[in-house]
């Protein structure tokens, strides 16, 4: 029996609600799976092989591009509500009842709107450098970096997502290296699509009386992951989700910033996989 990894796992497709869903999965199965939402910008081919391929080596990994993304067919929605109900189309048509839910960035505020939307299929929440509805974005420093321009183009990623020290910066030019690995590459999210995943987040962000009440809805366990100073969504927002989100832990790792993970990928393959583990949360 073949075992894929990151690299390895063929590209697959699947038909829900209209949408041909491009998707990989692999590791070991027999446990609830983990599906992965990333972020702004991004497709299956952002994540870091060394945070896939580690929390393969215990359960089954599930990356996907949501619809408008990549390799999917269709358009980016205008809402994360939407582009949850979407994920849980996908997720359903893989015939899983059960999964856990990573998202990174709006791939956590996705998460978010997958356990309100469709609560019996989620069991655990892990959310990483991301924010609740109207998260506080005062102190963010993501329009500038996002308009910013790079030589090479490449490390927009580097100012997005690393911390500003020689640690931070090493550890992003490692990520980008292992991100370009692989060679057959889900297409870039086009300038229109990330157009419409801005005014979602615009749309999100909003605040109005009763914002934060919906989190009270969430009573899976969630693992929140932020970096000390994410100057994409402030830190500020992993407080405010662990303080109102019924039953969750918050990590913050040091001298990070959006990325905490990419910057101390066995740290957080060895928590998340704790957490996930753990009985007492199941």
């Amino acid at each position: 029996m073949t075992t894929y990894t990151h690299q390895t796992a063929p590209t697959q497709f699947v038909e829900a609600t209209g949408i041909r869903f491009a998707y990989r999965r692999f590791g070991k199965t027999g446990s609830v799976p983990i599906v992965m939402n990333i972020h702004f910008r991004g497709t299956m081919d952002h994540w870091d092989p060394v945070i896939t391929d580690g929390l393969a080596e215990r359960r089954e990994v599930i990356m996907f591009d949501n619809a408008g993304v990549g390799a999917s067919s269709g358009e980016v929605p205008p809402t994360f509500p939407d582009m949850a109900r979407d994920a849980i189309a996908f997720i359903k048509a893989l015939g899983i009842s059960k999964a856990d839910i990573l998202g990174y960035s709006i791939g956590g505020k996705i998460a978010q709107e997958i356990a309100v939307q469709a609560p019996d299929l989620v069991r655990k929440l892990v959310l990483v450098g991301t924010g609740p509805r109207g998260a506080d974005t005062a102190a963010s420093k993501a329009a500038e970096i996002f308009s910013a321009t790079y030589d090479p183009p490449e490390h927009l990623w580097i100012a997005a997502h690393f911390s500003a020290s020689p640690a931070g910066r090493a550890a992003g030019l490692a990520y980008l290296e292992r991100k370009h690995r692989r060679r057959d590459r889900s297409p870039e999210v086009s300038e229109a699509s990330a157009a419409t995943q801005y005014q979602a987040i615009a749309l999100s962000n909003k605040k109005v009386d009763g914002v934060l009440d919906y989190l009270s809805e969430i009573h899976q366990p969630a693992l929140v992951v932020h970096g000390h100073n994410d100057l994409i969504i402030p830190t500020v927002n992993g407080f405010t989700l662990q303080q109102h989100l019924p039953n969750a832990q918050l990590i913050i790792f040091p001298d990070s910033s959006h990325a905490p993970f990419y910057q101390y990928p066995e740290t957080f393959i060895r928590e998340v996989s704790a957490f996930l583990d753990q009985e007492k949360w199941a």
